[in-house]
């Protein structure tokens, strides 16, 4: 399979390392990105890997040495301009595959002329570390075959689910797109609590951070919920049961959860209206 990456940014290159450690022998990766330097040029060969730091640089003799897929990796505000220059990349046969929040299929699809085969996908940043959780969602003239050759190409990065309403992406953005960034804010304020009650500041960090991470853990190990685990530490009038009781009362953290999580949805629609 030829992969054609575009863009290399803190994702791109989560996903080119999580293809090139399961890659076989028939895997060709590409990666264009104007960031990519003689050094980085030669990094990325030592992979195995080719580069190109312009579209215009990539310049397939034939059909034969197209892409299969190719994955659009770049900030939503630069994408129309980015495929402006990529149109002779790729075939009707090609699929292509955006990661950027707030842009429709349709809107895709009017940037992608050279192909009906568009999926939306959006991971999350613990791709980094083989851990994402990717939602993708397609046009209707993917093919079933198409879908799974994209979830197998995603899953080198982690866990992959399908939607069949892409109204729901703005959803998933949200959710997992931009909950990462909840848990790292509440290790934040876990420490600064910590901190308040006497904790040293290292000490703090530690042991909020081991929480999150240790909770984490436990959570794939075990087949109970979220809400069983909870319980399962909740002794009856203990000290646990007196923090939950603030952050379970009316206007507690469930509220302002779903308030930030809102936001966060109605912005990703904003952003496909190009507002």
């Amino acid at each position: 399979m030829h992969v054609c990456l575009i863009g290399y940014g803190n994702m791109g290159s989560a996903m080119l390392d999580g293809w090139c450690q399961r890659r076989s022998p028939d895997d060709i990766f590409t990666v264009i990105d104007p960031a990519i330097d003689e050094a980085l040029a030669s990094k990325l060969a030592d992979d195995d890997v080719r580069t190109a730091s312009s579209a215009g640089q990539f310049a397939p003799e034939d059909a034969a040495s197209q892409p299969d897929v190719v994955v659009l990796a770049v900030k939503p505000q630069i994408m129309a301009e980015v495929m402006s220059g990529c149109q002779h990349i790729g075939t009707a046969q090609t699929v292509f595959v955006s990661i950027a929040a707030g842009i429709s299929l349709d809107g895709l699809r009017q940037m992608i002329p050279q192909s009906s085969a568009i999926i939306r996908a959006m991971p999350n940043s613990p791709a980094k570390v083989g851990a994402a959780i990717t939602a993708i969602t397609a046009l209707p003239d993917v093919s079933d075959q198409m879908i799974e050759m994209t979830r197998h190409l995603l899953s080198a990065i982690g866990k992959v689910v399908v939607l069949d309403d892409e109204q729901l992406m703005d959803a998933v953005t949200a959710l997992s797109g931009s909950g990462p960034a909840y848990v790292f804010y509440l290790v934040e304020t876990m420490a600064e609590a910590g901190r308040a009650l006497g904790l040293a500041d290292d000490m703090a960090m530690q042991l909020a951070r081991q929480t999150v991470i240790g909770a984490g853990a436990l959570m794939q190990d075990d087949d109970n919920s979220a809400g069983q685990l909870r319980k399962n530490v909740t002794s009856e009038g203990g000290t646990t049961a007196a923090a939950l009781s603030v952050l379970m009362a009316e206007g507690g953290l469930a509220e302002v959860m779903a308030k930030a999580m809102r936001a966060a949805r109605d912005r990703g629609i904003e952003l496909n209206a190009g507002r």
